[in-house]
């Protein structure tokens, strides 16, 4: 028996099904449904949110001018505020004073296409926003009245050209007197909004509230991503506390049991295919995290512990929002562990080193394409030697080709003695059957690994490489690569000995076939490693083929 023939197709068959599983989680099909905008009263919201949505603990920053400026006036009914930095373009509603839209400026909706991509909504054909506020006691948004109702100064804000930040600054007064100005914080270049709620207690009794912030979002698949057969990334809930640095909850899970836990580090988020949105609260206060569905909504959130302010005190209550796309160093400075939204799975501690190392070479190259192909080549110069190794081994095995037909005429279907035979040849000429399997067991996981990186990696949506590439994160619309990996594949079979079980060549034959038609989906960025990398081999195991062959 063929030990290392079968040893090395385990492997490969291995390899595949663990993609494919990955493949299925990541771009299977997902029970959504499309929902329409559903409408609530104000007064059913409020009480969901006081009941839902457990309580803040007091911040003690004070850095906001309570005073309601003169110019500070209503906003018509239906009539937006917007925002526009050099990276988000938002709108807040005056009602709750909630960010209701968000467009990414630096990120097109379509390749090739003027329009951004806009990752919050609240339309007739999505609903994807974000509440906050004070509920609790005295909270305005728990008032059986409906949710407050802000003034502003303006209703279009922009970052002007020298300026580092942006404040917005939105302004309510409820029946007692109490003053709220709530801030809305924009930074140049950033997608993180830092939230301020100041309140200013001007009456005479102890103000008892609670901060809250969850985002909201409905059913409808992810537009970020979808592919030519309809198949959709994932779409879901994530948290991060003491116990656990990432915990994706999908929408299914919420609806079949809402998680809440109390912490005092950590955040909440929503995830989509390349982009993330996130709450993150003042990290070393003591919080609630909650991920819960409402009727036709998914809702993921926090709220802080009771906070009291004092007749004639201030205080101020604050958090950060995220909004935007997977980039590893905006996510670490936003919060700790934000950054494994970056879900690079179980191979996370080989795909982070990767992305460096493709990263690094991109910047040198300014092309993904050109730096996905000098990644393949430091690989292989890496396991050089491991890789000379086997194909030694492998050259080996098919030098002795001939003899090892010779066996299997003389034992005919004994397989044991045709086993026994064959390792007693393997040992005289010193030939390793497993050495062969090496190069794949070492390659799997780095396969894998940048499986992850290019699937996750926002860096490579709409990223061109050349010609009739134009985007390296979807799959070659002319599945020219895909047939150049299966070509490459015979080559590399053609360089290999022939295994005498009929069995076991007819597979053979059948592999490239089958892989190929496997990578015609795949990402041509992933194809154009494995090309590159078969390349390489085939160049490689040529050389070390024709040298064993002339050896006496």
């Amino acid at each position: 028996m063929d030990f290392r023939r079968y040893f090395l197709w385990g492997a490969l068959f291995i390899s595949g099904y663990l993609l494919f599983l990955q493949w299925s989680q990541d771009y299977g099909p997902q029970s959504t449904q499309s929902v329409a905008q559903s409408s609530q009263s104000q007064s059913e919201t409020n009480t969901q949110m006081s009941d839902d949505l457990p309580l803040a603990i007091q911040s003690t920053t004070t850095d906001a001018n309570i005073e309601i400026p003169q110019s500070a006036t209503n906003i018509a009914p239906g009539k937006l505020i917007v925002v526009t930095t050099d990276t988000l373009r938002v709108a807040i509603n005056p009602i709750g004073g909630d960010l209701v839209e968000a467009a990414l400026l630096q990120y097109k909706k379509e390749l090739g296409k003027p329009d951004p991509f806009v990752i919050l909504e609240d339309g007739p054909e999505r609903t994807y926003v974000t509440q906050s506020g004070l509920v609790g006691q005295n909270g305005p948004d728990a008032s059986t009245e409906g949710r407050p109702v802000y003034q502003a100064e303006k209703t279009s804000y922009n970052l002007a050209d020298g300026e580092d930040s942006l404040d917005v600054n939105l302004f309510y007064t409820d029946a007692k007197g109490v003053k709220y100005t709530k801030t809305f914080r924009f930074m140049k270049g950033k997608y993180r909004i830092r939230q301020l709620i100041t309140v200013d207690n001007t009456t005479s009794s102890t103000w008892r509230g609670n901060l809250f912030a969850q985002i909201k979002r409905d059913n409808t698949p992810d537009p970020s991503q979808a592919t030519s057969m309809g198949l959709q990334p994932y779409l879901g809930g994530a948290l991060s506390d003491e116990q656990n640095k990432y915990n994706k909850i999908s929408f299914s899970d919420m609806k079949e049991e809402p998680v809440k836990t109390t912490t005092t580090k950590g955040w909440i988020a929503v995830l989509q295919h390349y982009f993330v949105t996130a709450w993150v609260p003042e990290q070393g206060q003591k919080v609630t995290l909650q991920a819960r569905t409402n009727g036709d909504f998914n809702i993921i959130g926090f709220t802080g512990s009771p906070v009291e302010i004092a007749p004639g005190k201030q205080g101020t209550l604050s958090s950060t929002f995220y909004v935007g796309p997977k980039l590893q160093d905006h996510l670490e400075s936003t919060a700790e562990n934000l950054d494994l939204t970056v879900d690079y799975g179980w191979l996370w501690w080989l795909a982070k080193p990767l992305f460096w190392l493709l990263t690094l070479i991109q910047s040198f190259v300014i092309n993904w394409g050109i730096a996905i192909i000098l990644i393949v080549v430091c690989v292989k110069a890496i396991f050089f030697k491991l890789s000379a190794t086997s194909y030694r081994s492998m050259a080996k095995m098919r030098k002795f080709g001939p003899e090892i037909a010779k066996l299997k005429e003389q034992y005919g279907d004994d397989r044991q003695k045709m086993s026994q035979a064959m390792m007693a040849l393997y040992k005289k000429e010193k030939i390793n059957p497993l050495g062969g399997c090496l190069p794949i067991l070492v390659q799997m996981p780095v396969f894998l690994s940048l499986y992850w990186v290019l699937m996750e990696s926002v860096e490579l949506r709409h990223a061109p490489f050349f010609l009739w590439i134009n985007d390296l994160a979807v799959m070659d619309p002319y599945f020219i690569l895909p047939i150049l990996m299966g070509l490459s594949m015979m080559g590399q079979q053609m360089l290999n000995p022939t295994p005498p079980d009929p069995m076991q060549a007819r597979i053979m034959k059948i592999m490239p076939i089958a892989f190929t038609f496997f990578f015609l989906w795949f990402p041509a960025g992933l194809v154009l490693y494995w090309v590159t990398n078969n390349s390489l081999s085939i160049i490689q195991q040529y050389i070390i083929t024709k040298r064993i062959e002339r050896e006496v």
